[in-house]
């Protein structure tokens, strides 16, 4: 008789939990998504400076570092349709914090100073292929045009893949940080590399947030 009344008095508190929304916390997690219209602004201008530059006007590739590194902010524009061809997650550098980890997920820190492990914010002219000892052993040279990355090519800040980015979104957990190279997955560099290979002329990376 007192397990059949121990039993009732467990399921009679669950039910009364489950049916009262106020008796438990519950904390919705809204995952960040990039914002179409801006981006397309932000698009607009690149090419704009492509023309101008004589860059590549196919395509070019922006990375919005006001997003979490946990949600694909890498994107390849496509200029002729204007709109996203392609996304995918980047690393950003990790600073004073550890390397390999996601301290700074939410809150990246940027500088131009050798030595910082920070990514820099601009744009960038992609240049030289070359052999890697990171990911897909690919990587391309990244040429700073503006004042908060003009030393990215002597910090040795360059375009490569690594084995520890993910494919798909990791939201909440981040991408893990590097010394400020943007860098993305095997498979997604493996996506970039044949049109950055085919691209007769410079292409355009801009980071920004």
């Amino acid at each position: 008789m007192r397990l059949i009344l121990t039993i009732s008095l467990i399921i009679s508190t669950s039910l009364f939990v489950c049916n009262n929304p106020s008796s438990k916390k519950e904390v919705e997690i809204k995952k960040p998504t990039l914002n179409i219209e801006s981006t397309r602004v932000k698009a607009k201008e690149a090419l704009l400076f492509c023309k101008t530059k004589k860059f590549n006007t196919d395509f070019c590739l922006l990375i919005d570092m006001s997003l979490h590194s946990g949600v694909k902010r890498f994107i390849v524009w496509d200029f002729k349709k204007n709109k996203i061809s392609n996304s995918f997650l980047v690393g950003h550098g990790c600073g004073n914090n550890p390397w390999n980890n996601d301290y700074s997920k939410d809150s990246p820190k940027f500088s131009n100073i050798d030595g910082s492990h920070c990514s820099s914010l601009g744009k960038y002219k992609i240049g030289k292929r070359a052999h890697s000892d990171w990911g897909v052993k690919v990587k391309y040279f990244l040429h700073g045009l503006e004042s908060t990355n003009s030393n990215a090519y002597k910090r040795f800040i360059v375009f490569h893949s690594w084995e520890v980015v993910s494919d798909d979104d990791m939201y909440p957990n981040g991408t893990p940080e590097g010394w400020g190279c943007p860098t993305i997955s095997n498979n997604s560099f493996k996506i970039i590399d044949p049109i950055l290979k085919s691209s007769s002329k410079p292409v355009l990376m801009w980071i920004y947030k």
